[in-house]
């Protein structure tokens, strides 16, 4: 089975580059990884797998059950011009209440219950048969004596006349099917009609000289072991499936649709049971609605996050075998033990260095220089207050191995992040932007690398507006900081109702919309600690 490792929903950097090198180095041990992203990736993240030849991870959407990891019956499904015979025993077999019908190209065309078969069963049209020569043989367990039509359509009789009578009062027609025991002047009345097909019961033989008159005639002829009643009563089972009033429009369930989406619609439906089709109306099986609790959950990693917050929708139904990151830890409420790699570092992809170094496997060029990139964006060029003697030196080896000047390529890093030219005031919002639950509440907190205040602070005012919109949902708080780097500080423009609170968290004697405050550049050691302290106190 396929893992599929991604970062947060807000991917950056050292989101994106540490799910590629995690994946890389797993998929070197012989495990099946994939990396993905959650949403779009930024201008940054764009440039480093452009400049290293890496092809961007492909998005993942969620990861909820889907009806197709359900363990549902994908062998349920039956040609609509089978015999009624043969789909009992194939319902039986399968241990299914209903079946949905298909043509050649497994296009559903229709479904079919055990309760409507009953019903054509008992009050059903048991004198014409539209079916053929085979669904007979089958239905009947016979022996098939003459075959010149495939197919086989007329009124089915029983011969309880007297040959006179029979030959007197009713015309056959090549119309008719005939069932009949070892009566030879009706079989010839029978075949000089050349009536469509003779059902020779008892498990009497056919005398040659009507043989080869039959043959002369091509009037179809089946053998039976069994008695006319019985014979009659099995031969109507030869009809084909979709001639007993099936439901041509069933409700389906996409194999696509969530797990949770089915068992509300089926809680409404009411039905057992459900065709499970493609886009292309193709059947796929069918699900009962006791199935829902049988399924497989995606296998997943988590990278440079922990909070299920922030992770994939439906994290909640995944299966989450590890989680490597370097940020404080959040209520996880995981049921079963996970492997858990947190270290106090600037970066995650520092972190999975050291695993490199353990499972001793070579870095290739480009895994390097990705690591290379995500630890300098994260610790702003190792200046950042994150940035640890391990991030340094990790940083400096990925440097030699790339052959990269280190500080030039960091700053031309930051300089690709740090324009907002063409950029929605939306846009710059969740570029970066991450929420924190504080209690029943929410914390918001937007970040984004910058030189260019001076394009945002004419508009501030729009800034503003949205996060106030933003602060109307769950959050306490909305925060964004513009970060300079070469200033080495942040400017704060905060929802109006935070006002006091953001005074508060960064003890200053003044507030205003645009702030600026020196040294401060890390979300994770000093805005986001600084914020926490203050509403915890007020919630």
């Amino acid at each position: 089975m396929q893992t599929f490792i991604f970062g947060h929903r807000n991917p950056d950097a050292d989101s994106v580059c540490a799910s590629i090198a995690l994946s890389y180095l797993m998929n070197e041990e012989g495990y099946n990884t994939i990396p993905k992203v959650l949403s779009h990736i930024d201008t940054q993240t764009k440039y480093i797998l452009k400049y290293f030849k890496v092809k961007e991870p492909e998005y993942l959407n969620d990861t909820k059950v889907k009806i197709r990891d359900i363990k549902y019956n994908k062998k349920a499904y039956i040609n609509e011009n089978e015999s009624i015979f043969n789909t009992f025993n194939f319902m039986q077999k399968e241990n299914i209440t209903a079946v949905p019908l298909v043509n050649e190209n497994k296009e559903l065309k229709g479904f079919i219950t055990l309760k409507e078969i009953a019903k054509y069963l008992i009050g059903g049209n048991k004198n014409y048969v539209d079916t053929t020569y085979d669904h007979i043989i089958e239905s009947i367990n016979g022996i098939g004596l003459l075959e010149f039509d495939h197919e086989i359509k007329g009124n089915v009789m029983v011969a309880s006349y007297q040959a006179k009578t029979l030959q007197e009062e009713i015309k056959l027609t090549s119309d008719d099917i005939l069932i009949v025991g070892d009566r030879y002047k009706v079989l010839e009345y029978a075949i000089e009609s050349k009536i469509k097909l003779i059902v020779l019961t008892g498990n009497h033989e056919l005398p040659s000289k009507l043989f080869k008159k039959a043959e002369k005639n091509k009037v179809n002829v089946i053998l039976s072991k069994d008695t006319s009643l019985e014979t009659v009563n099995k031969v109507i089972l030869s009809n084909q499936i979709k001639s007993i009033n099936p439901n041509l429009k069933p409700v389906t369930i996409d194999h696509k649709a969530y797990r949770s989406d089915f068992i509300s619609m089926a809680s409404k439906e009411g039905y057992a049971n459900y065709p499970v089709v493609n886009s292309k109306n193709e059947c796929l099986g069918l699900i009962k609605v006791t199935d829902t609790d049988s399924y497989t959950k995606q296998q997943v990693i988590m990278v440079d996050h922990n909070s299920l917050s922030q992770s994939a929708i439906g994290i909640e139904e995944a299966e989450i075998i590890e989680i490597i990151d370097h940020h404080n830890l959040s209520g996880l409420g995981i049921s079963v033990p996970i492997n858990f790699r947190s270290r106090p570092v600037g970066s995650t992809c520092t972190i999975i260095y050291s695993m490199f170094q353990e499972k001793n496997i070579d870095i290739p060029y480009e895994i390097a220089g990705l690591m290379l990139s995500a630890i300098l964006s994260d610790t702003l060029v190792l200046k950042s207050p994150t940035t640890t003697e391990e991030d340094i030196s990790v940083a400096n080896k990925l440097a030699k191995l790339t052959k990269l000047d280190l500080n030039k390529f960091g700053y031309d890093l930051i300089k690709v992040a740090s324009s907002i030219k063409g950029l929605s005031v939306n846009d710059v919002i969740n570029q970066d932007f991450k929420s924190y639950n504080v209690g029943n509440h929410e914390l918001g907190i937007a970040q984004i690398m910058t030189m260019d205040f001076n394009e945002i602070e004419p508009i501030m005012p729009d800034y503003v507006a949205k996060l106030n919109e933003l602060q109307m949902g769950n959050f306490i708080c909305v925060v964004l900081f513009i970060t300079d780097v070469y200033k080495n500080g942040s400017y704060v423009i905060y929802n109006t109702e935070s006002e006091k609170l953001i005074q508060d968290a960064f003890n200053l004697k003044e507030i205003k919309e645009g702030i600026y405050i020196p040294n401060l550049v890390s979300r994770k050691i000093q805005m986001l600690p600084a914020l926490l302290e203050v509403i915890e106190k007020k919630v």
